[in-house]
């Protein structure tokens, strides 16, 4: 059987998540399991392991799927217990890192301002988009993230190269900056080599061996592995190489390259041929029979490395560096006998299909994905190669896709030599050598126990002062039976031996160059200052790579990265190209926020909603209702429960059968209340004599309108229509409208409500779910005047009783004052910002400020919080109501922090839940209310807008509180909890806004 849990929002790095996945599968009862973001791409992933759910497919990109196979459902307990455990133990080195740490490059480079770099190492699907962002910003980019298409490649190499940045990558898996290690890299001796390769491994090899011969790197600069090929033109091997000879403490310069396209080796030797300092190179696949003037050839790295020490140290270059080997050979392999070579280093894999196919004159010939050498039995294997780690970790990561191979190869009773790289440093598996030991020893015991001739041949790329250390992971890997070789060219070169072969390797001259030598370019000033000086660093994907960075005195700050809109390719499109008219969005957003802030709402007056509301004057049966536009028949039963009290209030129908007749028979119109300037609670419902509160913004007049809380128990908001109800509606009607209208009207201009609220806020109310304060500080405005009227003294009783009964009174008249201020704000029809936010129980609506009255829509949600005792989730109606105008306007659960008091009423847990939630808010908010002042906020003001843009990169929707009706009408309220926005809705918004703004939309 299948389980699956789906962590909503819960981002993790792919290659955590790849240990992740190790550490559960070695749980007991675990057939097997897999713990993935829940990309498309995963998703492929996970339908090929046979670990697809229905919950996976329901899953987005920013969520954690953990899915399991299983004969027992508990086994899921023991696996999401160890995700909690692994996913703490991380945070923990977080914390412990002191690394500072974002999660947007706003924040990053507010925090760094002098950062000079960016470390990418996100998924390759994403890697573009970042790389021109941080180019944008004028960041020079190391970008281990692979996958990046060769024309993005080409384009952003040709942007970096006109900003006078470089761009190392992408797919560069190591580097060196004054120094300081970068990604996969080891810890080397700082020198006078400056090393530029399309070649991560190459890289690690070389500086390690010239580590051991006493020589130093200052610099080695990837380029990323396809630099050298036609397209890309050797953009960033140029760049570096111009701007190395410029470099004072570069004295020699050693150039790696994968196999080059001719014409970009020619013009790369060209440019190599006239600096005026020492050059070694080594292009892989070429066996070099001669130095050619300025530039030392090499064939191997190995012999790349000692060349360049021996240049470093003032010595003459040798004619020859195939020194002689130590193993001696009693008696080689009988004939028909292959090696096979798992690799964990692309390059090193390279390296030995090179020298084994020259050797023994093989035709390098790949075969199938994953082989560099596949022909007559001899195997060369990247096991790095995508076709071996689709979700799965890289082979210097992790043992198992080698210690797997390894059982596979020695099937072949044709295998008698296995060669194998333990690569060391940063990044790295802590103890490969160890970790591959044991299953090593097994093969050779076992090939002993039959007789079979077999040997196990390997080299470490390290040294001494890495985290592993070089001599202990050689003294493993000598214990464990491996014949153990000082660089992989002496690993094979003893292969061949074995098998009755002289790897030979003519000594070598020098002959001048005859070619027209070029111009230098002169260097961009933005690299010479990042040669010469500390990397500061913006780490953007695996916190780990901040380690070796501190360690050795970069500078570097983690940007806690995630994908943006979700991993949805459209809306990263639209967003890219919103971020270049972010001036001009900015600009229209401030123009509807001045609105918000500038805002001066009055509560004036109280009257039957017909004599407000010209639409409910008609003579008609109109009915306003919570929500965008719905159908009788599409509505829950709370709001169909209400529709029927009205109109037996109103006295259209004689009894409930005649009021759901009319109703199905489509007598009555409806009207959302926010299409007519009201909002109103849970259902909403409104008709003509429902006494509302009528704020009136006095910047302009704009109004909004709110019927009054009827208080807590059997309500018509929450569908209730019995004969209490109605008789309770018919004295609000009668008694308790005229009563507050008369006594507000004495005011003259009306009660100023930024007054009363900042008292409020400031007493512990955010007026969604806790207004007590509010409706005190009413009670106290309005008590006076209402004891003056010449009203029956019952009367005037009866409402200061029920104004003091009813601690949710001022619920109404916040919201009534929100859809004043959002009105007002809808007149500036330009920008981003949600000026509508509303929910009918069966769709969420949202409307923005450029898009006037059109909605927005998508699947409500039902709210998650506590139950009155005797209920339940399953009893629970889905979401309901215009009171999300709090939200819409700051307040509710986007001021949670104002009113901890809540949170544990709401599933939270005080205060630091409280800011926790106002915190992430403010994340998709412009700005703030400086008239709401917070005092347990710092006296911040309340979050204010609420940006699309936000919503949608972050995935962040706005929280609201609510109030939890029972699913069937009547029943009335069964608990309280927060519900968050359908982000659906905030994705519609954005793609209709870019389409306003003339933006080529395409569908996905």
């Amino acid at each position: 059987m299948l389980y699956s849990v789906i962590q909503k929002n819960n981002y993790q790095d792919s290659i955590n998540l790849m240990l992740l996945t190790n550490s559960i599968n070695e749980l007991d009862g675990v057939k097997q399991g897999q713990v993935m973001m829940a990309t498309d791409a995963n998703k492929d992933i996970l339908k090929a392991a046979g670990l697809f759910t229905d919950e996976v497919e329901a899953a987005g990109a920013n969520d954690m799927a953990i899915v399991v196979e299983s004969d027992d459902q508990h086994v899921l307990d023991s696996v999401v217990e160890e995700v909690k455990r692994f996913l703490s133990n991380l945070s923990g080195k977080k914390k412990d890192s002191g690394v500072s740490s974002v999660d947007n490059w706003k924040d990053a480079l507010e925090t760094m301002p002098d950062a000079n770099l960016a470390l990418l190492s996100i998924p390759g699907i994403y890697a573009a988009g970042e790389i021109e962002k941080a180019l944008d910003l004028g960041l020079h980019v190391f970008s281990f993230s692979d996958n990046v298409s060769l024309e993005d490649e080409v384009r952003l190499k040709q942007k970096a190269h006109e900003k006078g940045l470089l761009l190392m990558g992408p797919d560069c898996g190591t580097g060196v900056l004054s120094s300081v290690p970068l990604a996969f890299t080891n810890v080397t001796n700082p020198g006078n080599i400056g090393i530029v390769a399309a070649s991560g491994t190459g890289i690690q090899e070389a500086t390690t061996i010239i580590d051991r011969l006493g020589g130093g790197v200052v610099h080695a600069i990837g380029t990323g592995g396809r630099d050298l090929k036609e397209d890309v033109q050797a953009r960033t091997m140029i760049d570096a190489v111009v701007a190395l000879e410029q470099h004072a403490p570069t004295d020699v310069i050693l150039i790696i390259s994968k196999p080059p396209a001719k014409k970009v080796r020619d013009h790369v030797m060209k440019l190599l041929q006239s600096l005026s300092k020492p050059v070694v190179a080594l292009f892989l696949g070429e066996k070099p029979e001669a130095h050619v003037g300025n530039v030392s050839l090499a064939y191997t790295l190995e012999e790349a490395a000692k060349i360049a020490v021996d240049i470093a140290n003032g010595d003459e270059v040798k004619a020859n560096y195939n020194d002689p080997m130590e193993f001696q050979v009693d008696q080689p392999l009988p004939a028909g006998k292959t090696v096979k070579g798992l690799y964990s280093g692309g390059t090193l894999a390279s390296e030995a299909a090179t020298l084994i196919s020259d050797a023994l004159g093989l035709d390098n010939v790949k075969g199938e994905e994953g082989y560099i050498l596949n022909t007559q039995g001899f195997q060369v294997m990247d096991l790095g190669d995508d076709v071996y780690t689709q979700g799965k970790p890289h082979p210097m990561i992790d043992p198992e896709v080698r210690v797997n191979k390894l059982k596979e190869v020695l099937k072949d009773q044709t295998t008698g030599i296995i060669l194998v790289d333990v690569v060391l440093g940063y990044g790295a598996h802590p103890d490969m050598a160890g970790a591959l030991a044991p299953s090593i020893q097994k093969a050779l015991e076992e090939a002993k126990e039959t007789g079979r001739q077999l040997y196990v041949i390997g080299s470490v790329v390290g040294t001494d002062n890495d985290p592993q250390n070089y001599a202990q992971a050689v003294q493993t890997l000598k214990e464990a039976g491996v014949i153990v070789e000082s660089s992989n060219a002496r690993a094979i070169r003893l292969a061949l031996k074995l098998m009755g072969h002289e790897l030979q390797v003519a000594d070598k001259g020098r002959v001048e160059y005859t070619e027209a030598k070029m111009d230098v370019p002169e260097p961009s000033e933005k690299v010479l200052d990042l040669l010469n000086s500390v990397p500061r660093v913006i780490n953007v994907g695996l916190q780990s790579f901040t380690e070796s960075i501190i360690k050795f005195n970069g500078q570097a700050l983690h940007f806690s990265w995630r994908p943006r809109a979700g991993g949805n390719q459209k809306l990263i499109r639209i967003l890219n190209e919103l971020e270049k008219r972010e001036a001009e969005i900015n600009a229209a957003n401030d123009k509807v926020v001045s609105r918000l802030l500038e805002s001066q709402p009055f509560l004036v007056d109280a009257r039957p909603a017909k004599e407000v509301i010209p639409e409910l004057n008609t003579g008609e049966k109109v009915i306003l209702h919570a929500g965008p536009p719905i159908k009788y028949e599409n509505m829950t039963g709370p709001m169909k429960g209400s529709v029927i009290g009205a109109l037996l209030f109103e006295g259209w129908a004689a009894d409930h059968e005649d009021a759901r007749r009319q109703l199905e028979n489509n007598e009555v119109k409806f009207i959302p209340c926010h299409h007519v300037g009201a909002v109103g609670p849970m259902g909403g419902i409104t008709s003509a004599n429902f006494p509302v509160f009528i704020v009136e913004n006095k910047t302009d007049g704009t109004t909004g309108y709110c019927i009054m809380n009827e208080g807590i128990g059997e309500v018509l908001r929450f569908g209730a229509n019995n004969e209490n109800v109605i008789k309770r509606l018919k004295w609000m009607r009668d008694v308790l409208g005229p009563v507050l209208g008369q006594a507000l009207r004495t005011f003259g201009e009306g009660l100023n409500l930024n007054v009363m609220i900042a008292r409020a806020i400031g007493m512990g109310d955010e007026f969604h779910q806790r207004n007590i304060a509010a409706s005190l500080v009413f009670l106290k405005e309005i008590t006076p005047a209402i004891v003056t009227l010449d009203v029956e003294e019952q009367d005037k009783a009866d409402v200061i009783q029920f104004l003091a009964n009813t601690d949710q009174f001022f619920l109404n008249i916040m919201m009534a004052t929100g859809k004043a201020m959002v009105d007002y704000a809808r007149k500036v029809k330009e920008g981003c910002v949600v000026t509508t936010m509303s929910r009918n129980g069966e769709n969420f609506g949202v409307r923005i400020s450029a898009l006037g009255d059109e909605w927005f829509t998508g699947p409500v949600n039902t709210p998650d919080g506590l139950y009155f005792a005797g209920y339940s989730a399953e009893l629970a109606n889905p979401d309901i109501g215009d009171s999300a105008i709090t939200e819409t306007v700051g307040v509710g659960g986007m001021a949670m922090i104002a009113a901890p008091g809540v949170t544990r009423f709401v599933g939270l847990s005080g205060l630091n839940d409280a800011q926790v939630i106002s915190e992430e808010m403010q994340r998709i908010s412009i700005t703030n209310n400086p008239a709401w002042a917070i005092p347990n906020w710092n006296f911040k003001g309340a979050t204010l807008g609420i940006d699309i843009r936000k919503v949608v990169e972050t995935g962040i929707t706005p929280i609201i509180n609510t109030g939890i009706a029972h699913k069937e009408a009547g029943v009335g309220q069964i608990g309280a909890g927060t519900v968050r926005a359908p982000l659906v809705c905030f994705e519609k918004a954005l793609v209709a806004y870019a389409k306003s703004l003339g933006i080529k939309v395409e569908d996905e």
